[in-house]
């Protein structure tokens, strides 16, 4: 059975109830974390990879090159490093989310848009946290963000596991357990993210879909909206104007 996500702590809301001023139905926003509410690349995520190489050398008594090759083809490959490591190594999962994600100086090393509180709390619907990070680096960053009571809940990789084994995005399963918990319809949801291959798996769900580019490196934002995406930004700022103009209308249930 798959874990149960985190609520937060708010306070009481029928924003999930209300409509938009084109008519649809409010949406339920699923925003990613890294590279999505904040900039990754700068800090955050070379911090990561090199605590993830530096694990996975410890852990396993590989070469630096050997260690770098796993953490890079178990992401392309399963969606995360982790899922990789307990299916092939005898990795203890929590204690490599705990280390890879634990960071003295977190606040120095986030950069945000400014104003990402005022531009989240105006988009109509509710709003949920899903990300491949664990759960207290989750929290730590909505927190140091100042955003965390925007969320109504955070469903973290810990949240994504089942019986059987871990799961991660895009795995289409775990999300449609997440949103059957949150009870979310398809067609009301959309999924903000950074990662291509994410939005593209889940859009054959029936989700509306937004590629967010202005934290990616130039070469990886240059190649055009892919058919999969129904709206692109490169800020968040621009979530609202995708709603006005109707390239985020909500479809008809099924």
């Amino acid at each position: 059975m798959m874990n149960v996500s985190r609520p937060l702590r708010r306070r009481p809301s029928h924003a999930g109830q209300r409509t938009t001023s084109a008519g649809d139905r409010a949406p339920v926003w699923l925003f990613d974390l890294d590279n999505t509410l904040h900039c990754a690349t700068r800090a955050i995520f070379p911090a990561i990879n090199r605590g993830m190489t530096q694990y996975i050398i410890d852990a396993l008594g590989v070469s630096r090159d050997v260690a770098n090759h796993l953490r890079t083809s178990y992401t392309h490959r399963y969606g995360a490093t982790l899922l990789g490591l307990t299916r092939h190594h005898p990795v203890d999962p929590h204690d490599f989310l705990r280390v890879v994600h634990t960071f003295d100086d977190l606040h120095a090393m986030l950069h945000a848009e400014r104003g990402l509180a005022r531009t989240l709390a105006a988009l109509p619907g509710r709003k949920i946290l899903l990300t491949n990070a664990p759960t207290d680096y989750a929290h730590a960053v909505l927190a140091a963000l100042g955003i965390e009571r925007l969320f109504e809940r955070v469903v973290a990789i810990e949240h994504m596991r089942t019986r059987e084994r871990w799961r991660a995005k895009p795995d289409p399963a775990m999300l449609r357990k997440t949103l059957r918990d949150a009870r979310v319809a398809f067609a009301d949801a959309i999924l903000v993210e950074d990662t291509r291959g994410h939005l593209k798996r889940y859009r054959r769900l029936g989700i509306r879909t937004v590629w967010i580019t202005g934290h990616l490196p130039t070469h990886m934002a240059r190649s055009g909206r892919p058919h999969y995406v129904d709206h692109c930004v490169r800020s968040l700022k621009s979530l609202g104007r995708g709603l006005q103009s109707g390239a985020l209308r909500s479809r008809p249930r099924v």
